[in-house]
């Protein structure tokens, strides 16, 4: 059983910032359960361009609004409490936050915990898991 605290997951190097936006990381890929856990919060006036080419992503947002926008497709979709995306097919997007935005994320594969995002707004490739003798 894992038992995580977020006021000491904030204090901790699992608390990553980087450009708009700052993510409690709870549960990461070396924590064994297939996928990473995090509490992000997206600042308010930023454009956060991104595309995750090597995960997944389903996003949850419980407190603020904003919008998010699909490149794909060019539309534009409300975000508030309640609302949940997925990124399922890897879809490159803008989110625009016009209050502070608190979200729930899982990715799948999951993070290691440094992550930040690239030129292209994606997170690196995961390394892939070392070969174990049968």
């Amino acid at each position: 059983m894992i038992i995580r605290k977020l006021k000491e997951i904030r204090r901790s190097d699992r608390n990553v910032k980087s450009d708009g936006w700052e993510s409690a990381r709870l549960i990461l890929g070396d924590d064994g359960m297939g996928f990473s856990f995090h509490l992000t919060t997206l600042k308010a006036g930023s454009e956060l361009k991104m595309h995750y080419k090597h995960h997944l992503e389903a996003v949850m947002v419980l407190k603020g609004t904003g919008t998010i926008e699909d490149l794909g497709t060019g539309e534009t979709h409300e975000l508030k409490p309640g609302v949940l995306y997925a990124l399922n097919e890897n879809d490159r997007h803008v989110v625009r936050p016009e209050t502070d935005i608190l979200t729930a994320c899982v990715f799948n594969p999951p993070v290691t915990g440094r992550e930040v995002h690239d030129a292209d707004g994606a997170y690196p490739a995961p390394e892939p898991e070392p070969a174990t003798a049968s």
